[in-house]
């Protein structure tokens, strides 16, 4: 079984495949760090990574060649990425979104301890976290449309959606491995 999780900006996606991965004994796939880290090669964040995607469509098909090739050739995973539902069409594909708010608190919380993320300069406050999380899905949305024509923030398009603004990370765990249960 491959299981697909994309979402909203600090919905709780790494925290779920990262539990869901321990629990089911699957392999983990986070596109969203190895974007950070091709951004960090090229001396950028993310944030101007995405924006120098928007013409350089390069940066996206890497790892989306990469994640279709983990679709046809492995089983028994999970893999965090926007485009991950599409590009693995047989997956649960499973979608978590939190309100803009409350992801971005989550965000700056994670960015005041040590983290990895190679987000944006000059987050220093939740407001600069919003600001910055309203344009990364705004470039993710124009280079999806732009090279593949398809709206990773359609929720129609997604097997399971859950809201994990008022939701404990094992309320969203448990709603997911029930779903998965079922899909056995």
């Amino acid at each position: 079984m491959i299981i697909t999780i994309s979402g909203t900006l600090g919905a709780g996606k790494s925290t779920i495949a990262e539990k869901l991965a321990k629990e089911l004994n699957y392999k983990r796939y986070y596109i969203g760090q190895i974007r950070r880290d091709m951004a960090k090669k090229k001396g950028m964040t993310l944030e101007e990574y995405n924006i120098y995607g928007e013409t350089h469509p390069e940066t996206d098909k890497e790892v989306d060649d990469y994640q279709k090739k983990l679709g046809q050739t492995q089983d028994d995973f999970i893999i965090e990425g926007r485009t991950s539902w599409f590009l693995i069409p047989n997956s649960i594909k499973i979608y978590i979104k939190v309100s803009p708010e409350e992801g971005a608190k989550r965000i700056f919380k994670s960015l005041q301890g040590k983290n990895k993320r190679n987000e944006a300069k000059n987050l220093k406050t939740v407001e600069d976290v919003l600001k910055n999380n309203q344009e990364r899905m705004r470039s993710d949305d124009f280079r999806y449309k732009k090279y593949y024509k398809k709206d990773c923030f359609d929720e129609s398009n997604f097997d399971l959606v859950i809201d994990s603004t008022n939701l404990t990370v094992d309320e969203v765990f448990n709603q997911i491995m029930d779903y998965i249960k079922k899909q056995k």
